[in-house]
């Protein structure tokens, strides 16, 4: 017997509910970010060590300085407010201008020298096959011996007897010349040194920017029949010309704060030929105990470099 099911309903079977699958898990997620928040706390930490000491050894003494310009201050006596009064004092002093036109002097003679004399090396030493490397570090050698040490043996080369200078005047039969007593002669005589002595890092500052010029560019111009001089002028000094910008915006902002050659060697004679602002500072400061004189000169110092750079920069990148 056959049962009819047409029209009969149906049971349907119900299936059971779909578990929710469970939440991932937030410990790993919580994990990596405990993880990056202690990672960056630590380099904040490092970064903040390095900010606090620039700012405690850099910024605080430049503030502190540009007040100090504001007061009278000699350290025995509670400091006073006095305006203007210092830069008053400060340009009223006929050793000012002498200072000023002997640094600028000063600037202007290592811009002829300290400036030509290490790219020309540089160049001689990009073009030489053989003993570069010895030469490179006979070059450097200067740098890495203490100013004082220079200047010393500088002296020893300057003295009116024995020196060498003169010793070696006296083999050519020429008169022997009073290299650091005379007018005409003592600032000459300590741009050589700042050259000597300084020249070694700019040198390998020009050397690796020759390496960077492509060579292609020195093999088109020599098959087009250029010269070494016309090489040099239209491929080499255009594609170092930031470099070439750059050290001598450094190289005027470091000249124009010489101060070790003329207070070892001349202490700003013969009759102040050599006095430059940062020997005038010192005198304000450590010889006359003017403390608020010396934060005015450092405070025009300061304001003419700035200003300087940023003229500088202004021109040159509206050059380029």
């Amino acid at each position: 017997m056959k049962v009819d099911t047409v029209g009969a309903p149906r049971r349907t079977q119900r299936r059971p509910a779909a578990t929710p699958a469970p939440p991932p898990s937030s410990s790993p997620r919580r994990a990596g970010l405990r993880r990056r928040i202690a990672d960056n706390l630590v380099g904040h930490l490092f970064l903040a060590a390095g900010v606090l000491a620039f700012a405690l050894f850099s910024w605080y003494p430049i503030v502190r300085g540009f007040l100090l310009s504001f007061q009278q201050v000699n350290f025995a006596e509670p400091a006073t407010w006095v305006g203007l009064d210092n830069f008053q004092r400060l340009f009223d002093d006929p050793l000012f201008l002498t200072a000023w036109r002997n640094t600028l002097w000063f600037t202007a003679l290592a811009l002829v020298f300290g400036f030509a004399a290490p790219f020309v090396t540089a160049v001689v030493l990009n073009e030489l096959r053989h003993g570069r490397a010895y030469l490179r570090m006979t070059v450097y050698l200067p740098v890495m011996l203490p100013p004082i040490v220079t200047v010393l043996l500088w002296r020893w080369f300057y003295d009116p007897g024995p020196g060498l200078f003169n010793h070696a005047l006296g083999i050519l039969h020429l008169p022997p010349q009073q290299w650091l007593e005379s007018e005409n002669l003592s600032m000459l005589s300590l741009v050589l040194v700042s050259t000597w002595a300084n020249m070694g890092t700019t040198t390998l500052i020009y050397l690796a920017a020759l390496q960077g010029v492509p060579g292609e560019l020195y093999e088109a111009a020599q098959l087009d029949g250029a010269s070494i001089r016309q090489r040099l002028w239209h491929v080499t000094i255009p594609q170092m010309r930031f470099i070439l910008l750059i050290t001598l915006l450094l190289q005027v902002i470091g000249t124009m704060q010489v101060f070790i050659e003329p207070f070892v060697l001349t202490g700003g004679g013969p009759n102040d030929a050599t006095v430059t602002v940062l020997l005038l500072l010192y005198r304000y400061a450590f010889v006359y105990n003017d403390f608020g004189l010396a934060s005015a000169m450092s405070t025009v110092l300061f304001v003419v470099l700035g200003a300087f750079a940023a003229l500088y920069l202004r021109l040159t990148r509206s050059k380029g």
